[in-house]
């Protein structure tokens, strides 16, 4: 059976209570917390920054993995690596050189990926393979949370999983391929089947009353998948 990890999106947290959710929602089955940060710049919202991520890294020792949506991107790369990620994700249109950026993530000790929006294409992983730990896809727009999901991320993902698999398959190492975006109960089953082996859920986690209920749900769907 694949490896599958849960990862829920603090953005559909209660904000004012933080760390409390940050351990509930570990203790519910988690696997990492998504740190989605927003500029008002390259997306239309403004989330958290490093201070915040600094904040809650007392209250969990699971992997935080943080999305960039910034531009520039190489120093709050640099803030979040300092602030205690331990994955940290990036668009590449937002970066003046992706192969210097994932550099200076992977020089800072963390897992390195890139982002792609559902209509950014996929030839900027074409000379990185070697420097990436993590590809996200993504299948909404970002910006918000609660949207509902793209279903033509579904080819976005069968392509990337290919790739991922011809690369380690020849070189060896470990690619994550996650999915973030209007992941729910139902439809996580036929995400995996398209190759993602990591699932961003935000409201579909934190606006149920039941955080272990809804993990447990998930996973059940993904173990239908062989």
């Amino acid at each position: 059976m694949p490896n599958f990890r849960i990862a829920p999106s603090l953005l559909s947290a209660d904000f004012a209570r933080l760390g409390e959710e940050v351990k509930n929602v570990i203790a519910a089955g988690a696997d990492i917390i998504h740190f989605d940060v927003m500029d008002n710049h390259y997306v239309p919202n403004l989330t958290m920054g490093p201070m915040l991520c600094e904040a809650i890294r007392p209250h969990t020792t699971a992997p935080i993995d943080v999305h960039l949506m910034v531009k520039p991107v190489d120093a709050l790369a640099a803030s979040f690596a300092k602030a205690g990620a331990d994955i940290i994700t990036f668009h590449p249109d937002a970066s003046d050189h992706v192969d210097r950026t994932l550099a200076l993530i992977k020089d800072a000790g963390c897992k390195a990926g890139l982002v792609f929006n559902p209509a950014t294409p996929l030839h900027y992983l074409d000379h990185v393979m070697d420097k990436i730990d993590m590809v996200l896809i993504m299948s909404v727009n970002p910006g918000f949370g609660g949207q509902k999901f793209i279903p033509e991320a579904l080819n976005k993902i069968r392509m990337v999983r290919q790739r991922i698999d011809e690369y380690t398959a020849q070189y060896g190492g470990e690619i994550w391929l996650e999915v973030d975006g209007g992941v729910k109960v139902d439809n996580i089953a036929q995400i995996a089947e398209a190759g993602a082996d990591t699932f961003v859920a935000g409201s579909a986690i934190f606006n149920t009353p039941d955080y272990a209920a809804t993990i447990e749900a998930m996973r059940a769907e993904l173990a239908k998948i062989a």
